[in-house]
């Protein structure tokens, strides 16, 4: 884990510092750090096992006295998620989930919380899959979960284009985009800039994986010119996943979900589908869940609605599992 703070009234040339993790009450043994400094500003990494919930322990030294000592609980090493896509990666649920465990985290952009719905980042205020997700991943690999949600609810995948990219026909909500004089379309980029932004406070390596649930708001429009054909769908969501990388300094992985039921009767776009699961065989992208399976038995309003009622939410994270899991036990080894 990174280390970051500032020595304060103290000549930094003349300090070192160490660390230590404490769990169960239990210290381990004092670290001296190996630090960079920036005028008063210090950095340093500490080598610590995977798990957690720890209190991490500084204090700064002038030759053998103790000159300063702080403090930060609740410190977790474990696996870490960016979630993005629209509602039903989301707040959108018909119940708020809440983690079991305690050991699932969401970040805001700032800061750590308790991963207890709403999740800070995505749009809505209702419920979402990651508590349910998190709590089976802590219980099967025995470390905390964080996630970064930054879903917006019926976003069309080209509204997280990079700013600037152009297309012809426009999403059927179309606040994040604009006409050019010509008749174009442009993306405004708002979306981009969160995902990508978060991907640059997590850092190279901060996160294990992309998990990306879209596709709703380009399948079966009302509006016939609104709806995506596949094979562009199949090049935009390409385009954002190589941007990313560009961004984020790395090759972060990215699981694609099916996703394109809207109501009973209208429960899937093979073309849509089809596009998804290009970008698996051609190895750009991993296989997430089939979620247009969860038929109305698991969505809101009686089964009338898109989004999933409470048993879907669960249902829903079970899926992202048996996806997650098993790759993740092969990074492991």
């Amino acid at each position: 884990m990174t280390i970051s703070g500032r020595v304060m009234d103290m000549e930094a040339r003349e300090v070192s510092l160490e660390a230590r993790l404490v769990s169960g009450g239990k210290p381990n043994p004092w670290q001296r750090l190996q630090i960079t400094f920036a005028g008063s500003a210090f950095e340093a990494r500490l080598e610590a096992s995977a798990g957690g919930w720890y209190r991490l322990e500084v204090r700064a030294l002038m030759g053998d006295q103790v000159r300063a000592e702080t403090e930060v609980e609740t410190v977790g090493i474990g696996e870490v998620f960016l979630v993005a896509g629209q509602s039903n990666s989301a707040n959108h649920g018909q119940e708020k989930q809440h983690t079991k465990t305690g050991k699932v985290a969401a970040f805001n952009g700032k800061r750590w919380q308790l991963a207890d719905d709403p999740q800070p980042g995505a749009s809505g205020s209702g419920g979402s899959f990651m508590p349910p997700f998190g709590d089976a991943l802590v219980e099967r690999f025995q470390v905390p979960v964080g996630f970064v949600a930054c879903g917006v609810g019926a976003s069309s995948v080209r509204e997280w284009l990079p700013p600037g990219s152009r297309f012809s026909n426009p999403p059927t909500i179309v606040s994040r985009v604009r006409q050019l004089p010509g008749g174009e379309w442009e993306c405004l980029g708002q979306a981009f800039g969160v995902l990508s932004a978060r991907l640059k406070v997590l850092g190279p390596h901060g996160l294990r994986a992309v998990l990306w649930h879209q596709g709703e708001s380009d399948a079966n429009q009302k509006d016939p010119t609104r709806t995506l054909p596949g094979h562009l769908y199949g090049e935009y969501l390409k385009k954002i996943i190589l941007n990313s990388r560009r961004a984020s300094g790395w090759e972060v992985p990215w699981f694609v979900a099916q996703v394109s039921y809207h109501v009973p009767g209208d429960e899937a776009s093979p073309d849509i589908r089809a596009a998804q699961a290009s970008l698996w065989k051609v190895g750009l992208a991993l296989p997430g869940p089939d979620t247009d399976a969860l038929k109305a038995e698991w969505r809101e309003a009686n089964g009338k609605g898109v989004h999933f009622s409470g048993a879907g939410l669960r249902e829903h994270a079970a899926r992202w599992v048996d996806r997650v899991a098993p790759w993740l036990e092969q990074q492991l080894k």
